[in-house]
């Protein structure tokens, strides 16, 4: 029995934005599924990145020291990835965070 044969996959119950825009003061404005709209600072969003450098892996402590994050962050692109997530390049370099659609909705505050 290999890895994979043990490993329980869930399914995923997010559904994707509409849309997502980088605003002039570059918030992030999220337009989801039934016209809900949800702006998020790219300060925040920056904050809330799930990597495995941002966030200890095995107890889900959270690594980034918040103010080490600069004042002016904001993203330089935003990539999908698959049709389950996006990849933001942000400007501070850093750029290994995936954003599922579940942690998307938790960074803004939906459930």
């Amino acid at each position: 029995m290999g890895l994979l044969d043990r490993i329980t996959f869930q399914k995923q119950t997010a559904e994707p934005p509409e849309s997502i825009d980088v605003q002039p003061d570059h918030a992030i404005r999220i337009v989801w599924p039934g016209g809900r709209e949800t702006t998020i600072t790219s300060w925040a969003l920056r904050d809330f990145c799930p990597c495995a450098s941002c966030v200890e892996e095995g107890t889900g402590k959270k690594l980034l020291d918040s103010s080490t994050i600069p004042a002016d962050i904001h993203p330089l692109e935003i990539n999908p990835v698959g049709a389950y997530a996006i990849q933001i390049q942000w400007s501070d370099g850093h750029n290994t965070g995936l954003y599922a659609w579940p942690t998307l909705r938790q960074a803004c505050g939906l459930s």
